[in-house]
């Protein structure tokens, strides 16, 4: 793939442009955007079909939008997003495709790959997954024992887990009522434990997820419920194939294991992890709400990715959330960024968003090997916004660091309690409001003047009540949660996230900063299994790795 290497975005004009502007707005107060533009929400906010972005309460003025979508066109954004689309192999260091948006391509469009159209076998894998989870949602699927299934298991990690689990509670109610799912990825054996010791063998199905069918943490968990299920079973080997499938490329090991390759679900190396919810790593989800709904998801996702490919920059939602991203990263050096959903299914979405940020531009080498000297992707952090706001908002509010943040809330509700709905939209609103406006000392005197509290030591005494404001964030309501409005808040993020990394000159689809970690826990776990002492490390880790073999008794 023969394309024009990018310059460092700090050595583009718009960049130095920037500079120049930040200088002039960096003491700029919101209170002061606000009073002389009365349309301002007008002027930054976009809507997009049940999406709304109010991007208003951001430190920006028109001449800041306009410079940084100058700084997107001066690296090649278009060209690069029209790679992506087309099948290009962007992730250089890994020859592969980036076609996530293929999975959600509901129409007659072909996709190639190595000038091979790829749509017929994602709709063969959607076909498949619909019939197998109609078998279980209907009581077809019957266990070893004659018996139907009632609760599904899914074995993976990373991305096949975090995705999928996310959406499982964001799509709670649209979940069928007679199936129940549990979400297994942690090594740490009690985690597999406390949700075994809920089921009955004779009726739990288990989905292993795992592209290469060798990752340790993933294989260690499905061991674990293998045996479990033949101690169950008297150790009947017939039983893995009616309670095991798997989601992998690797048929050799699927049979292996024990698993009919009939039951196995395909992708493909052109589909990341992190973004491979909608692949067959999603099976859980479509055995959770059925397929209809699932298409819907991949609708929603489809409708953003025409709205990326098709808007232009300045009303373009994953372009502007991005380059406000980046402005805050790179220009005022804010070092974390908060995700905050004002939405009880939504608990998990930061969390996803962790990995999907993270491990994308969470990097110090360009895409072409070289080391950066700017800031790359920020820390991505948060939790349901009620909790937090008893947690962690005092340091938004009054802390010394600045931490830019998107408030996201369902503006109708999926429960009756509309009184608490209510209450929970009355906080998102006055708490980006709050992070905006601040409260003078003034404004402090005289709301504790209104009610009635005396100040006994005078101005001195009320520093702590004032709050400077100027904080940065964004509000995104959503009409309704729903699998379409969530497929669309999903792809949102994923093309933020592709943007920011085509600025930074980073390859967002690799991630190597995991492997270091994986080849040496191989060898220390070799050393755990060793009778004599270890000397192979630095000394911390010999000392640790002995230390352990004493506690538990393997040394003397």
């Amino acid at each position: 793939m023969n394309k024009q290497k990018n310059k460092p975005f700090t050595q583009l004009p718009s960049h130095a442009k920037l500079l120049q502007h930040f200088e002039k707005i960096k003491k700029l107060h919101m209170r002061r955007l606000f009073s002389v533009d009365p349309h301002r929400f007008d002027n930054f906010s976009l809507q997009q079909g049940d999406l709304l972005l109010d991007y208003s309460k951001n430190r920006v003025t028109k001449e800041t939008i306009s410079l940084l979508c100058d700084l997107a066109r001066e690296a090649n954004l278009e060209q690069w997003r029209e790679h992506m689309f087309s099948g290009e192999k962007i992730n250089n260091t890994e020859n592969r495709a980036v076609l996530h948006t293929a999975l959600r391509n509901c129409t007659d469009k072909p996709v190639y790959v190595d000038g091979k159209d790829v749509m017929p076998k994602i709709g063969a894998v959607i076909d498949k997954m619909q019939a197998f989870s109609e078998k279980i949602q209907s009581g077809e699927w019957k266990g070893f024992t004659g018996k139907s299934i009632t609760d599904v298991v899914n074995i993976g990690i990373g991305g096949s887990d975090l995705g999928p689990r996310m959406v499982y509670e964001a799509l709670k109610p649209y979940h069928y009522k007679n199936l129940l799912l549990h979400y297994v990825s942690n090594v740490d054996g009690a985690h597999i434990q406390c949700v075994l010791e809920r089921l009955n063998p004779e009726t739990t199905l288990f989905i292993i997820a795992s592209k290469s069918f060798t990752t340790q943490e993933t294989l260690s968990n499905a061991h674990v419920a293998r045996n479990w299920l033949l101690d169950h079973m008297g150790q009947n080997q017939k039983a893995t194939g009616k309670h095991f499938v798997a989601v992998s490329t690797n048929a050799k090991l699927v049979k292996a294991f024990g698993i009919d390759l009939h039951n196995m679900f395909e992708f493909w190396d052109w589909v990341g992890g992190r973004y491979s919810l909608w692949s067959a790593i999603g099976l859980s989800i479509v055995v959770a709400v059925g397929v209809d709904n699932f298409n819907k998801l991949l609708l929603g996702a489809l409708e953003m990715d025409e709205h990326f490919q098709e808007a232009p920059f300045e009303q373009n939602m994953p372009v502007i959330m991005a380059l406000l991203g980046i402005w805050y990263n790179n220009f005022f050096h804010a070092e974390s960024y908060g995700i905050l959903p004002y939405d009880d299914f939504l608990r998990s979405l930061p969390q996803y968003l962790e990995q999907a940020d993270m491990e994308s531009n969470g990097k110090s080498v360009d895409r072409y090997g070289n080391k950066v000297n700017y800031a790359t992707g920020p820390i991505i952090w948060g939790t349901s916004g009620i909790n937090g706001q008893h947690a962690f908002y005092q340091s938004l509010h009054q802390g010394t660091k600045m931490v830019p943040a998107d408030f996201i809330v369902s503006m109708q509700t999926h429960t009756v309690f509309q009184e608490q709905h209510d209450i929970m939209i009355s906080n998102v609103f006055a708490q980006t409001e709050a992070l905006m406006r601040g409260r003078n000392l003034e404004e402090t005197k005289a709301n504790l003047l209104s009610t009635g509290r005396v100040l006994s030591g005078g101005d001195a005494s009320i520093p702590h009540m004032v709050f400077e404001g100027n904080h940065p964030s964004n509000t995104i309501l959503i009409k309704k949660l729903s699998p379409h409005s969530l497929g669309m808040l999903l792809a949102l993020y994923e093309h933020k996230i592709f943007v920011q990394g085509i600025i930074w000159n980073l390859n967002s689809f690799d991630q190597w900063g995991v492997e270091l970690g994986k080849q040496l826990a191989k060898r220390i776990l070799d050393d755990i299994h060793q009778p004599f002492e270890t000397t192979s490390h630095d000394s911390s880790t010999n000392a640790l790795i002995n230390y352990y073999h004493r506690t538990v008794g393997r040394r003397a």
